[in-house]
């Protein structure tokens, strides 16, 4: 983690290509207001993407057990739609991220809530299982592109000493959104029939809550930064009076004298077209495999155990309880998942105290070594006496384990690290270039867990989810990087000392 040697080292030293005056006050203005209504509007509005990537993530569990009769999905079939959820967000994030970088954080914002509008109402009136996949693939798509660009937004807003606090809290809506989906599933569940339509209304669900999202960002100001980096200073200091409405006066003079000019601070040379080249040159490469591949493998793990816990505490329970129906079975592990799905909440709490007092690096080491501890529980309760069914406190232990740790580590940071690693002309899209990678990681593994636990056994489930938690573990170790504490503008001075 960085030290107050690195940060004296940092600012002995000049950025490589000097930032004009001017620009660097009015980045100073958001680094170190004071925490004002703004903030809070900005931070609520910008956790669409992962209060819903929670909610559907959790009601797509629940719905595919009461689906799989009605439309005679087989495993691959079950694998397919919660893949094409995750698939969505492979296409989604680097196409929201690169939209954003383009056109502005505002508009692509206020587009992916508008496609959710539309997926989220055709996948709960879906006739069939082909239609119920294609909406699922336009989910993903919605969230895929809110996540860089709500990430960025909200990076680019925050003040320096409260950025990894108030991202940490943005990624941990997730956690409320699927406690919001378990309250929903339960209530639903508790009046449904077999072959009803109440998995039409657990997806309904989602609609509602895309609604305030798309309704609310009409009225968001564009990135200060974002502007900066376009030259739109005037556009840029409407929306800094009102973090600074006292230094009024002296930002339209700043506007007045820098006109066009726009904002740069990178580790490349001024003017180069940044891009996918940007992610892999020298300067940035080693920065692009610690945002990618630790979020790969912990993706791999995180859902397809998150995604799959209703059906995987269905299958470690039903040697101890034997004969329940399909839908007591459902509400039964809605309930424990729910239980379970608490300490993603209490981990996410965790995270707003510890990411931002420990640093990223440090508490996402600590996060995949938990991961990988629960996997062990679990697959130690599989192997005792009477088989798992019979030790279901040991499981739920195991569960419990893996998802605290998850979001008070990983969760969090490999959310805000690709916001931090790169400057703003490619903020977005490197944010959702790792995002991508990520899904991909999450995308064959919803594909593949019920193809596995249908061939090999939940075990060999248990063995390769805990064997990708500590691969992050290991490459979050060898790629770590040294900037905790320092603001989005710092990131891109002299290279700290590994």
């Amino acid at each position: 983690m960085n030290t107050g040697k690195a940060r004296r080292h940092n600012a002995a030293k000049p950025p490589p290509h000097p930032v004009h005056p001017d620009h660097a006050s009015m980045t100073r203005i958001l680094d170190e207001s004071p925490m004002r209504p703004i903030h809070y509007r900005i931070w609520a509005l910008s956790t669409g993407g992962t209060l819903l990537s929670g909610v559907s993530v959790f009601l797509l569990g629940v719905t595919l057990p009461l689906v799989t009769p009605i439309f005679a999905l087989p495993a691959a079939g079950i694998g397919l739609a919660a893949a094409m959820l995750m698939g969505g967000t492979v296409v989604g994030a680097p196409l929201g991220g690169h939209l954003a970088d383009r056109f502005g954080r505002k508009p692509v914002m206020i587009l992916d809530m508008a496609l959710l509008m539309l997926a989220t109402p055709l996948a709960a009136l879906a006739p069939d299982a082909t239609t119920l996949i294609g909406a699922e693939l336009l989910v993903g798509m919605g969230i895929g592109m809110d996540f860089p660009v709500g990430s960025s937004y909200l990076a680019e807003f925050m003040p320096q000493g409260r950025r990894g606090r108030m991202m940490a809290a943005s990624i941990a809506v997730q956690s409320i959104g699927m406690l919001t989906g378990a309250g929903f599933a339960l209530i639903l569940l508790q009046g449904a029939r077999a072959g009803d339509s109440t998995w039409r209304w657990l997806l309904a669900i989602e609609a509602l809550l895309v609604l305030p999202y798309l309704i609310g960002r009409l009225t968001l100001p564009e990135s200060v930064r974002w502007c900066m980096g376009r030259g739109r200073n005037a556009q840029a200091l409407r929306t800094l009076e009102s973090f600074a409405p006292q230094q009024k006066e002296a930002l339209s003079a700043m506007v007045r004298h820098l006109g066009r000019k726009t904002h740069q601070v990178a580790k490349v040379r001024p003017g180069r077209r940044m891009g996918i080249g940007t992610l892999f040159s020298p300067a940035y490469r080693r920065r692009t495999f610690l945002v990618t591949l630790p979020w790969f493998f912990m993706d791999v793990a995180t859902y397809g155990v998150g995604l799959f816990t209703t059906i995987l505490l269905g299958t470690m329970r039903s040697s101890g309880t034997p004969g329940l129906g399909t839908l007591t079975r459902d509400f039964t592990n809605t309930l424990d998942s729910g239980k379970v799905d608490v300490f993603l909440l209490l981990g996410s709490l965790l995270s707003l105290w510890a990411v931002p007092r420990l640093g990223r690096i440090r508490m996402q080491i600590i996060g995949f070594t938990g991961m990988s501890l629960g996997m062990g529980l679990l697959y130690f309760a599989t192997g005792m006496t009477g088989g798992s069914g019979a030790h279901l406190p040991l499981v739920l232990l195991g569960f419990i384990t893996f998802n605290l740790f998850m979001t008070a580590g990983p969760n969090a940071t490999t959310f805000i690290l690709p916001t931090e690693m790169y400057p703003t002309q490619v903020r977005a899209f490197s944010a959702g270039f790792a995002a991508a990678v990520a899904k991909i990681g999450a995308t064959v593994s919803v594909f593949l867990l019920p193809v596995i636990q249908a061939a090999l056994g939940v075990t060999m489930v248990l063995v390769l989810m805990g064997g990708v938690s500590l691969l992050g573990l290991l490459m979050t170790y060898l790629f770590r990087v040294q900037g905790h504490g320092l603001t989005l503008e710092e990131h891109h001075g002299p290279i700290l000392p590994q």
